[in-house]
């Protein structure tokens, strides 16, 4: 299986300048894992949106996947409080 591109949305790096480095690490891992399966066990679609979600701890990571263009776009990082406002 090839690869997949990993993108940000620019407002994520806000959302990742918020969030304490021992976490950030642990996310910023479980986004590079998209690369290689952008569906991995634990993540859901989004009921409405072409976006899933992967839980990392008590964050969630939102991202869309292109299959045609092997490209994945990370949407948003935070609390589930912040991101589904």
């Amino acid at each position: 299986m090839a690869a997949y591109r990993l993108f940000f949305k620019k407002s994520v790096h806000k959302d990742l300048a918020a969030i304490p480095k021992k976490d950030l690490r642990k996310i910023l891992s479980r986004i590079k894992t998209l690369t290689e399966d952008p569906r991995p066990t634990g993540c859901e679609k989004l009921t409405g949106h072409e976006r899933y979600r992967l839980r990392q701890g008590r964050y969630r990571i939102i991202y869309s996947i292109q299959d045609d263009k092997l490209t994945v776009w990370v949407v948003a990082v935070g609390h589930r409080k912040d991101i589904y406002r």
